[in-house]
């Protein structure tokens, strides 16, 4: 008896000092590294996503900070961000900084494939897994490199299929035979309208790509473009680009007095309030679109719903500064995907960081969509529908989710009319 009861003091004092370590070794904050860009041609899809994170961390950190596996209790986070200002040569420093100095935990890129490609070797050269959140060149993701994984929208190679697929499924019904595509030639867009090409022409559709031309991402005038669009009499056209690129775009369509019949844009759907703001509701009327997931409501079994997100920020920004849209969703996300990675992770090591977020493939729902990844990091889940926007009969505009029919809300108007 005696023995026995020695033996189970012993085994409760190696317990207690075995909690006991492990809540000595436990860090008083985890450090997470971001950049944001407050001004410059990304700065309209960089800030929402930056709020939708902070936001998260503020969330996690009300309830004193985010569960970590490894040490069995919560632990605040501490955002370390800087503003690379939409610049690739300080974004290049930041990150490193960041890795080097900060010696952050976790690494989040900045929004977009131009500022998320310089930190894809960088996090790599470092052996950091880098969380990125809505950086989808398709570039990105190799079998050598087991430090990214995309966390809050498809890898480009996938996301336009739901438009070649309306296009060429749904196109020859209306009369659509002539397409024209037109993208800024970046790993984001240029990445999309290869895919695009792509699926058009392997769909052996009887429709035919009669105007094909990349821009640089810079362009801020496309009046002659569109004069060459035109004269291609194409019954469809397909516009790639980001939001200054997407604005210009359609300011000059507008002047110009062209009408296309079908038109495509990235940004009318993703960030809608800031394009109804810069090119107005006319300019938009008829416009197909992505349908993200700030206008798609989704079932959420991590995080808050689409409505309590959208309260929450509203109540965390009333300023209205920053638009709200799919780039706050996307950031939001990526809070999620790290907080479920943590709560499930063996330890801290970057590797297992990567391993736990793997394990989330196909099983993590939230506002976003399904969560799920290919073998190299890139998001085959969350998946857009092809949207149009209409009006609403209140001077408004309103999103028709169009394709594919088993998510549709309305059909497709075609040809739109012309006022």
């Amino acid at each position: 008896m005696l023995r026995k009861a020695i033996s189970s003091v012993l085994a409760a004092s190696a317990l207690a000092l075995s909690a006991g370590a492990v809540a000595a070794s436990a860090p008083s904050e985890i450090k997470l590294g971001t950049l944001y860009a407050s001004s410059g041609p990304f700065a309209a899809i960089s800030m929402p996503v930056y709020l939708g994170l902070k936001l998260w961390v503020s969330e996690e950190n009300a309830k004193g900070g985010v569960m970590v596996k490894p040490y069995n209790k919560r632990i605040p986070i501490k955002l370390v961000s800087y503003d690379d200002q939409s610049n690739t040569a300080t974004a290049t420093t930041l990150y490193n900084q960041l890795i080097t100095q900060d010696k952050v935990d976790l690494l989040v890129s900045d929004s977009g494939s131009v500022l998320t490609s310089i930190a894809v070797p960088i996090a790599r050269e470092h052996k950091m897994m880098l969380f990125d959140q809505t950086g989808t060149g398709g570039t990105f993701f190799t079998p050598d490199n087991p430090y990214i994984a995309l966390m809050s929208d498809p890898v480009s190679t996938i996301w336009p299929k739901y438009i070649a697929d309306f296009l060429t499924q749904e196109g020859p019904k209306l009369g659509i035979k002539k397409i024209a595509l037109l993208y800024a030639t970046n790993d984001f867009t240029g990445t999309q309208a290869n895919a695009f090409r792509g699926f058009v022409q392997k769909s052996g559709a009887p429709v035919k790509i009669v105007y094909d031309k990349g821009v640089p991402t810079n362009t801020s005038n496309y009046t002659v473009l569109i004069n060459n669009i035109r004269v291609s009499q194409p019954d469809a056209v397909v516009e790639m680009g980001y939001p200054g690129n997407d604005i210009a775009f359609l300011r000059n369509l507008r002047d110009s007095g062209t009408h296309f019949k079908w038109l495509f844009a990235i940004y009318p759907g993703l960030e809608t309030e800031h394009m109804v703001a810069t090119v107005g509701n006319d300019g938009l009327r008829y416009v197909y679109t992505y349908a993200p997931s700030s206008v798609v409501q989704y079932h959420a079994e991590s995080g808050m719903s689409l409505p309590d997100f959208k309260a929450a920020w509203t109540k965390a920004y009333p300023d209205n500064k920053v638009a709200f849209g799919f780039n706050a969703v996307a950031g939001y996300t990526t809070g999620l995907v790290i907080q479920n990675a943590l709560a499930v992770t063996e330890s801290m090591d970057q590797l297992a960081l990567r391993k736990a977020v793997f394990s989330l493939s196909g099983k993590l729902k939230t506002i976003d969509g399904t969560f799920e990844l290919d073998k190299n990091g890139a998001q085959i889940g969350e998946i857009t529908p092809l949207g149009q926007l209409v009006p609403d009969g209140k001077k408004g505009l309103k999103f028709a989710i169009v394709y594919p029919h088993d998510v549709a809300t309305g059909k497709a108007v075609y040809p739109a009319p012309s006022n």
